[in-house]
């Protein structure tokens, strides 16, 4: 990188890889351009990503990249990478996003205008530039993913209140940051004074729900999280994730049933959060059954081709 020190924003970003391939070269690159380091945490990738990584940084000073051994999951390769961060000012960023020339500098601008803010986050996007569901969102709380499971957010028009959903995506770009319950763990920008409040990740999620723990933890100490709809990413939505489809979706649904347990049990009968538990399992079920009916009519196209 060939820009002088003073140019670069101080901002540790951390970038949990597992098998990202050439996208984690791509979004560390910009990510230097634009923060002053970066700490790459590879869960013991099996692919070539971080060949390619080095090939194209040999000797950058400022890419630490930390060796797990082992895959020990999404939430505590965040913890590693932070104890490794040096500055006020954390950006979580999964290996498949990039972010937009200006976009550190949006985030971190909005983030120190005012001090109860904790976390930020911005616009995620498909490569084809629309907006992507998870980058501002509600909790979703079971009655909420009820509602859109069975598809009865239709009739939010007319009862808002009650068959709201948490995916905001489909409502138009604020004009400006708002304040929303959830951002996703693709990218987070953390105030350092936050991250002493609240803690770290809570390292019992393997992948997928512990940023929505994260963000129910960070409303609960009163930190306000923002959505901030001019700071765009482009974010590669499931590259890293697709050659395992059953162990994803084990590891989401699991991390379902521990959210719902850690923050709604004692709001729910016990009754209904077994019905609950049973959804998201059943939820599961029927997933994996899809999956196995098109990994066996690939099969089958194979043999016949």
């Amino acid at each position: 990188m060939n820009a002088s020190f003073q140019t670069y924003l101080p901002v540790s970003v951390v970038i949990v890889n597992y098998n990202a391939g050439d996208l984690l070269r791509a979004c560390v690159i910009e990510a230097l351009r634009q923060a002053v380091e970066v700490i790459v945490v590879d869960n013991a990738s099996a692919d070539n990503s971080l060949a390619l990584l080095e090939q194209a940084l040999p000797a950058e000073p400022r890419l630490s990249i930390v060796r797990t051994g082992a895959n020990l999951g999404f939430a505590k390769g965040c913890n590693i990478g932070l104890a490794r961060s040096t500055q006020s000012r954390v950006l979580f960023l999964n290996p498949d996003c990039v972010l937009s020339p200006g976009s550190l500098q949006r985030l971190l601008s909005v983030l120190d205008a005012s001090p109860e803010v904790g976390m930020v986050g911005g616009l995620l996007m498909y490569p084809d530039g629309t907006e992507q569901g998870g980058g501002r969102r509600a909790v979703p709380t079971p009655w909420r993913s009820f509602v859109r499971a069975f598809g009865l957010v239709r009739f939010a028009k007319r009862w808002p209140r009650l068959f709201f959903d948490f995916h905001l995506h489909g409502q138009p770009l604020p004009a400006g940051p708002i304040e929303v319950e959830a951002i996703s763990g693709a990218l987070m920008l953390v105030r350092r004074e936050a991250l002493d409040d609240v803690g770290g990740w809570d390292e019992d999620y393997f992948l997928h729900c512990e940023d929505l723990d994260w963000c129910m933890r960070f409303n609960r100490k009163g930190w306000k999280i923002l959505f901030v709809p001019d700071a765009p990413v482009v974010h590669q939505q499931g590259a890293c994730s697709r050659s395992r489809p059953y162990f994803v979706e084990w590891h989401k649904h699991r991390g379902m049933v521990r959210f719902y347990r850690k923050f709604f049990r004692e709001q729910y009968p016990g009754v209904l959060m077994w019905l609950v538990e049973a959804g998201v399992w059943l939820r599961f079920a029927v997933l994996a059954g899809v999956h196995s009916v098109r990994k066996v009519l690939g099969w089958l196209g194979l043999r016949r081709g």
